[in-house]
C-alpha cells in the first residue's frame, strides 16, 4: 500500500509539475503531448525516440500517439528558451534550498550520428566515443551547487560547412538568424542570457576547450564573473614575480610606442615548464569530496601568474590570477591546469574544490543520455533537435524536484506508476526480425 501511495503521490506531483510548465508552450492543445512526451522520457525503455515512447504511453493507440508526439517535437512552433526559463524558475529555487548556486558550468556533448543529413552532423571530436567521428555537438550551460545541477541553456554547434550551405540549412530548417559561431562564442551568448535573466552564481567553470581562448576569458571578466577554467600545458604565462618589459622609451624620433614587450632574455614560459620547475614543497595533497568508494585526493600547486598570450599588443600587463596545477603522485608529469580569477585570498583547498565542481556537468549528461534519451532523437531538423533536448531537461528538472524521494540515479519505474506493456508483436521500425 505504501508503494502504491508513493506512486500516486509521484504521479500527482508530476502532473502538477507539467501543468505548471504548460503555459510556456503558448497553446493549451500542446499540454497533452507535453505530458505524454515527458512521461515517455521518464518511463523505462531502451529507446526514448518518438515511436517507442508512443507505444509505451498509449499502447492502445500507438499510431495516433506517434503522430501527436512527432508533430509536437518536430513541427510545433513553441519556444525552447521560454520552456527552459520556466523549468529554471521552478527547479533552481529547489536546488538553492540546499545551498547557493556556486557555479555556471559550460561544456559540450557529442552524440554519434550516421549519415550527413541530420542537422549539424559532421566528423568532429565526440566525447562519448573519445575520438573524431560522425556526430552532433551541443553546447550547454548548467547552474550547480554541491548537491545538484540543472542545464539552463542548450544549443547545437553548427559547423561552418553547415552554416555556409543554403541547401542543407533549408532542408534542416536552420533559422536565418543562426550563423557560424565557435563553441566559446555560443557559450558566451548563453552566459550573457543567464546574467540578463538574473541567474546568480559565484563563478564560471569550463574545460580547456573554452578556457584556452583568451577572448573567452576576457569576456567572462567583462560580465563581472570570476572563473576557473582549464588551460593546456602549452599556455604561455609569466611566472610569479615576473611580467613583460615596459614600453621602449621614446628617443624623440618617430611615433612613441605604448606596447609592453619581451626580448630574447625576457620571455614567458609554458604552464608545463613552470610546473616542472616548481620545488617539491610547492605541492600539497588536497581532498575535494567524497567519491563513491573513497575520498577524492590528489597533489596540487597554486601560484599567482599573468597570462602572456599576445600581451605584446597591450600597453599594460594582464592582471595576476591563479594558476592551479594537478600532478597525481602516480603520474610522470602534471595532468591538469587551470586559470582562475577567484580572489587572491582564497585557500588552495577552496580553489581545488571549485575547480572540481565541474564533475556535476558529467552527472547531467550521464542522466540525460543514459536515463532520459538525450541522444535518441531520430529526426533531422533544427527544431526537433532542440525541442527534444528541452523536453529531456524538463523531465530532468522533475527528477531533481523528486530528489528527496528518489534521486536522479534511482529507479525510474517508481516515479510514474506502472509501466504500460508494449502491444503484442510491437517492433520499432528498423529493428531486426525476431529469430
Amino acid at each position: 500500500m505504501g508503494l502504491k501511495s508513493g506512486r500516486r503521490g509521484s504521479e500527482s506531483r508530476f502532473s502538477a509539475y507539467v501543468e505548471a510548465l504548460s503555459s510556456a508552450l503558448g497553446h493549451a492543445d500542446r499540454a497533452v503531448p507535453f505530458h505524454s512526451y515527458c512521461a515517455g522520457l521518464l518511463l523505462p525503455g531502451d529507446r526514448k525516440s518518438v515511436e517507442p515512447m508512443a507505444a509505451r504511453v498509449q499502447p492502445g493507440r500507438v499510431q495516433a500517439a506517434h503522430q501527436s508526439l512527432h508533430h509536437f517535437v518536430a513541427k510545433s512552433d513553441w519556444s525552447d528558451d521560454t520552456v527552459l526559463a520556466a523549468v529554471r524558475a521552478r527547479v533552481l529555487p529547489l536546488i538553492a534550498k540546499r545551498g547557493p548556486i556556486r557555479a555556471l558550468i559550460i561544456d559540450d556533448t557529442g552524440m554519434p550520428k550516421k549519415g550527413r543529413h541530420s542537422v549539424g552532423v559532421a566528423r568532429q571530436y565526440c566525447g562519448q566515443l573519445g575520438k573524431q567521428d560522425n556526430c552532433q555537438v551541443a553546447v550547454s550551460l548548467s547552474a550547480a551547487n554541491d548537491q545538484a545541477s540543472l542545464p539552463i541553456a542548450y544549443r547545437l554547434y553548427l559547423p561552418r560547412d553547415w552554416a555556409d550551405d543554403p541547401e542543407r540549412r533549408a532542408a534542416a530548417g536552420v533559422p536565418d538568424e543562426i550563423v557560424f559561431q565557435t563553441k566559446p562564442q555560443i557559450a558566451l551568448d548563453q552566459l550573457r542570457a543567464a546574467v540578463t535573466a538574473g541567474v546568480q552564481a559565484e563563478t564560471v567553470l569550463a574545460d580547456a576547450g573554452y578556457g584556452n581562448d583568451t577572448d573567452f576569458r576576457d569576456a567572462i571578466t567583462e560580465l563581472g564573473l570570476p572563473y576557473v577554467v582549464g588551460i593546456t600545458s602549452a599556455t604561455s604565462l609569466w611566472p610569479p614575480g615576473k611580467e613583460p618589459l615596459p614600453p621602449k622609451p621614446w628617443r624623440g624620433q618617430g611615433r612613441p610606442t605604448s606596447a609592453i614587450r619581451r626580448d630574447a632574455a625576457h620571455q614567458p614560459v609554458s604552464a608545463r615548464q613552470m610546473a616542472m620547475a616548481l620545488p617539491k614543497s610547492a605541492w600539497r595533497q588536497v581532498t575535494w569530496r567524497e567519491g563513491s568508494n573513497t575520498k577524492l585526493t590528489s597533489r596540487f600547486a597554486a601560484m599567482r601568474v599573468r597570462p602572456a598570450h599576445r600581451d605584446y599588443q597591450r600597453s599594460t600587463p594582464r592582471p595576476e590570477e591563479w594558476c592551479l596545477i594537478e600532478w597525481p603522485a602516480s603520474e610522470a608529469e602534471p595532468t591538469k591546469y587551470w586559470l582562475s580569477t577567484l580572489p587572491a585570498s582564497i585557500s588552495k583547498s577552496a580553489l581545488v574544490n571549485t575547480a572540481k565542481l565541474r564533475w556535476r556537468i558529467e552527472r547531467d549528461y550521464q542522466d540525460l543520455k543514459q536515463e532520459l534519451g538525450l541522444g535518441h532523437y531520430e529526426g533531422r531538423g533544427w527544431r526537433g533537435f532542440h525541442h527534444h533536448a528541452t523536453l529531456c531537461i524538463a523531465a530532468y528538472g522533475f527528477l531533481i524536484s523528486e530528489r528527496e524521494a528518489i534521486p536522479p540515479s534511482g529507479p525510474r519505474n517508481a516515479l510514474l506508476g506502472k509501466e504500460h506493456p508494449l502491444p503484442a508483436g510491437y517492433r520499432p521500425r528498423g529493428s531486426p526480425d525476431p529469430a
